[in-house]
């Protein structure tokens, strides 16, 4: 099968990338009294990687600040701790390197291969462009006063071994997926959906064949996918298939915490992004209390002694565990409680918190 390896472009060699400051211990230069994360919040890489863990007993007093704000001057710069979640904009630049002395340290997040996206073939090129100038150009400057960096998997973590990155993993707070009480449909009708983007073309084109015969063998299945309008055609003409553009992170959540959908598709095409990728989508799929079917993967591994369902990549294999999944609606509740367990591990994990030190 062909990979889609942007990382492989000649480009790739001549894109910032993530460094250390000269002198920095991969911690805190001082006792840190606060921590600022900087971000385009809300979004759910601060949710699923900080809030839980800053939240966390013994944890300084933290804030959530919007790159997007120009005037950051009312900030307290003395022994904070500032994390850039992704992007940083000219304000937090000049908030950075106007106070770095008085800075308890500077870290930088990074829960994708922005390298690899940047130089890749599935994402647009307006979208590269704004994710160069709004992650990898920034780094020019930010690579001065860098002491920690955090990568969301060991594979980008490997990627960003000049900066000795630390691996943080998705650590969620139960209320991002746990609903007060399980919802289920009121009929027989089954819901699938796949919900991604315009950057995961080669993904959208891997299910649409297989959704087209999903839904002309059963009649009781409806499809919803969110896409991009890169997508659309793909889509577009199928009976019973929902095409939706993406909402805000808010409304997103907001919704999913509200209705229940019987089965979730996380394939993920073989890429040096995806191998890259983390399991957040473990995340949505127990939030929607849907059986989820996963991609073997670095982010989801292979098949386990438990009742999730992770195959290889393979149109004849999908189709045939989606129509046994909705044939069977017991097999689809074993393997949403599997899933569930998982992401209950993940959340354990936050009461650690986030550790600064060298």
């Amino acid at each position: 099968m062909p990979r889609h390896d942007g990382l492989l472009s000649p480009l790739a060699r001549y894109l910032p990338f993530p460094r250390l400051r000269p002198g920095a211990t991969g911690g805190a230069r001082r006792p840190v009294k606060r921590i600022v994360v900087f971000g385009r919040h809300p979004n759910p890489s601060s949710d699923y990687y900080f809030a839980a863990r800053l939240a966390a007993r013994g944890m300084p007093p933290c804030a959530f600040v919007d790159v997007r704000n120009e005037d950051l001057s009312r900030l307290d710069s003395d022994g904070t701790f500032a994390i850039v979640c992704r992007y940083a904009s000219a304000s937090v630049l000049n908030w950075i390197e106007a106070e770095s002395g008085r800075l308890a340290g500077v870290g930088l997040f990074l829960d994708d291969d922005i390298a690899a996206v940047v130089t890749g073939r599935d994402a647009t090129i307006s979208y590269r462009f704004r994710l160069f100038v709004r992650a990898l150009w920034p780094l020019r400057r930010l690579n001065r006063h860098l002491d920690i960096v955090w990568a969301s998997t060991p594979r980008l973590a490997d990627r960003l071994a000049l900066a000795r990155a630390r691996v943080l993993l998705p650590a969620p707070s139960e209320t991002l997926w746990r609903k007060s009480c399980p919802l289920q449909r009121p009929d027989d009708s089954v819901l699938i959906a796949y919900h991604a983007t315009g950057v995961h073309v080669e993904e959208h084109r891997f299910l649409q064949p297989i959704v087209r015969e999903v839904v002309a063998l059963r009649p009781n299945v409806k499809f919803e996918v969110f896409g991009s309008p890169t997508v659309e055609s793909i889509w577009r003409g199928i009976e019973r298939v929902s095409l939706r553009r993406p909402i805000s992170w808010t409304e997103y959540l907001r919704e999913a915490l509200s209705r229940h959908i019987d089965i979730m598709l996380v394939p993920l095409t073989p890429s040096a992004v995806n191998d890259c990728r983390s399991p957040t989508k473990r995340i949505d799929v127990a939030r929607a209390g849907a059986a989820g079917i996963f991609s073997i993967s670095s982010a989801y591994g292979l098949p386990g002694d438990d009742a999730e369902v992770i195959l290889p990549y393979d149109k004849k294999v999908w189709r045939d565990a989606i129509l046994a999944l909705v044939d069977d609606p017991d097999k689809r509740r074993a393997a949403a409680a599997a899933t569930g367990v998982r992401v209950a591990a993940m959340t354990q994990a936050a009461a650690a918190g986030l550790d600064l030190s060298a």
